[in-house]
């Protein structure tokens, strides 16, 4: 009875995710990345070995809101201006590219298939593409995103993503049983420059408004619930026109790269985005068909490294034209030489306009598959083969983030008073400064006058890291009032050992937390100030300057063997003797030994506040 109101889709969700903490962790620790693990889980419970899943393509329809949402996270980190200055990479080599592979690709299918022409051709053109979610995971787990390497092949990718439109139009234009409600060309062409207008319209003014209005009223499930409406809605706008989603989702994600609200998005999308991105490299490998493999082994194999050398030699002689050294080429060419996710896309459109039989389908799809299978195991091997360089300077966001000549970068968390104070003096030594701050309408202040300042609650992990800890050389708490640093300071010290921590106390009790949280220089937020006021008043009383030096460094004393006591012994009590409570005698010169006061605070009245 139970097994009847079972849900269809929990027995498959138990099997991918079990498949994925069973295999992933073991290829990482072996070294051969997580795609490569993910692939094999699909290969593993797909319809050819276990046959958990018997409908693959259904699985990899929802995965590939894993590519929508990668694509949205990269544009949150490619801002406007850095986007311009790809132009050329973009529009020039990402154009060449598409252009020298396909048709290279095309009169490869003519040797050694018996396609025709139009079938060689609209298959061909869709091999070389390359995959954006599988090349984007490998430069993410190899950190050179943001390298030039990187940049550049990002821009290929970005090119190849708007090629969707123009090769649906082929496919479109040869097909045997054309629609005839479909669009001419050029009004595709139309739909899809005013379908970008009117996404970079609503990035740029309505979801920054709407973001702003969540963080006003601090409702946290909303803003969560409003991220992932902007990935969704775009996507849903492309996908309406037949265009693709996940450029659409990219646009969404760039026009609020200079927001302050991009760390606490890509926060926040981050755990989706892993998840489904992993879906769909199962699902990818759900696709591969071992019968056919078996039945056409020779074939398959012949296309593999014909597709795979072509596109790596192409892609290396592109890119050395477009000033990469060589070593940059290579490396370039190997890691674009895979067939990419929208093959499949481009293959069923065929298949439905007569141009190749299902047969045909499946085998291109498993050349693509068994493509991107290789990729992960042949790059490393390249990197080994060649001679070691120095590591790269970073480029792209970070760098347009950050600068170029900076002496260091920190991180405050808090952009109020106090924050806003330190910020000045570290970058008057040169730092970079990146700030946090949860509260909307102090963002909003501190930004007109040219800082630094995201949305999000700098006590989470992934905020922290989403705002740039990785690549911070201190990191400052400057956050308002009394917090638990408990919990917060643990995990950060254990996701960066090495990285100095300063913080902001509201009173002694939060500084003496702060400093059992393992924070090594804790600044009361009222001390010196009020030090220098008590300083003032001796003054305005006529108090010599040397004695006003001598009663602070008592005071200061005192203080700070207090604190030392009340730190070691856990209690409040501890050196109440120590509080000044009368006149403190001094010589002539006020410069000697002031004696402890011998009065004593009666138990249970000690004062407890700086």
């Amino acid at each position: 009875m139970a097994a009847a109101h079972l849900p269809a889709f929990l027995p498959e969700a138990v099997v991918y995710l079990a498949a994925a903490v069973v295999l992933v962790p073991l290829f990482i620790r072996a070294r051969l990345g997580a795609v490569l693990g993910y692939l094999t889980a699909g290969i593993l419970i797909g319809p050819s070995l276990l046959g958990f899943y018997d409908a693959p393509e259904r699985v990899l329809q929802f995965a590939e809101f894993g590519i929508v949402m990668l694509l949205f996270v990269i544009g949150l980190e490619l801002q406007p201006s850095r986007l311009w200055a790809m132009r050329r990479d973009i529009f020039g080599l990402g154009l060449l590219q598409v252009i020298v592979c396909g048709l290279a690709l095309t009169l490869l299918l003519l040797g050694l298939t018996g396609l025709t022409w139009q079938a060689a051709l609209v298959v061909g053109l869709p091999l070389g593409l390359s995959s954006t979610a599988l090349v984007m995971q490998i430069l993410a787990e190899r950190g050179i995103t943001g390298t030039p390497f990187g940049q550049r092949g990002f821009a290929i990718l970005l090119f190849q993503d708007l090629a969707i439109v123009p090769l649906l139009t082929i496919v479109g234009a040869l097909s045997r049983v054309p629609d005839p409600n479909a669009l001419p060309g050029w009004q595709m062409a139309g739909l899809t420059v005013a379908a970008l207008l009117v996404l970079i319209l609503i990035g740029r003014y309505a979801l920054p408004w709407l973001f702003h209005a969540i963080g006003v009223l601090g409702a946290r499930e909303a803003f969560v619930a409003a991220a992932l409406l902007s990935v969704l809605g775009s996507a849903l706008l492309m996908a309406s026109l037949g265009l693709s989603m996940a450029l659409g989702a990219f646009v969404a994600g760039v026009m609020l790269a200079e927001s302050p609200y991009r760390h606490a998005l890509e926060a926040d999308i981050e755990p989706f985005r892993g998840l489904l991105v992993g879906l769909f490299f199962v699902a990818i490998g759900m696709t591969l068909d071992f019968r056919l493999l078996l039945n056409q082994w020779g074939l398959v194999a012949l296309l593999v490294v014909g597709i795979m050398a072509i596109k790596a030699a192409s892609i290396a002689l592109l890119a050395r034209g477009f000033g990469s050294n060589l070593r940059h080429a290579l490396k370039m060419g190997v890691l674009l030489s895979q067939g990419g996710e929208f093959g499949f896309v481009l293959f069923a459109e065929a298949e439905r306009g007569l141009l190749i039989s299902h047969q045909a389908a499946q085998l291109f799809g498993a050349v693509v598959t068994i493509s991107m299978l290789l990729t992960p195991l042949v790059f490393p091997l390249l990197l080994r083969l060649l001679p070691a360089e120095a590591k790269e300077a970073r480029d792209g966001p970070e760098a347009a983030e950050h600068g170029d000549g900076a002496d260091g970068r920190a991180l405050i968390v808090g952009a109020g008073r106090f924050g806003q104070v330190v910020a000045q003096m570290l970058r008057a030594r040169g730092l970079e400064v990146t700030s946090v701050d949860l509260d909307v309408e102090l963002i909003d202040i501190t930004r007109r006058f040219g800082n630094n300042v995201y949305f999000g609650d700098g006590r989470r992990i992934d905020i922290l890291k989403a705002s740039g800890a990785d690549e911070a050389d201190i990191l400052v708490f400057a956050i308002d009032g009394q917090w638990d640093p408990e919990a917060t300071l643990s995990a950060v010290r254990q996701q960066w050992p090495n990285l100095p921590i300063l913080a902001r106390a509201y009173d002694r009790t939060h500084w003496l937390a702060l400093r059992r949280a393992g924070v090594e220089t804790v600044v009361r937020e009222t001390f010196d100030g009020a030090v220098g006021l008590g300083r003032e008043a001796l003054a305005k009383l006529g108090t010599p300057d040397e004695t006003i030096d001598a009663i602070e460094a008592e005071f200061r004393q005192r203080d700070a063997e207090r604190l030392d006591l009340q730190l070691c012994s856990g209690d409040m009590m501890s050196g109440a003797e120590r509080i000044i409570r009368g006149r403190l005698d001094f010589d002539a010169s006020g410069l000697a030994e002031i004696p402890f006061a011998e009065a004593v605070a009666p138990e249970g009245q000690a004062e407890a506040a700086a």
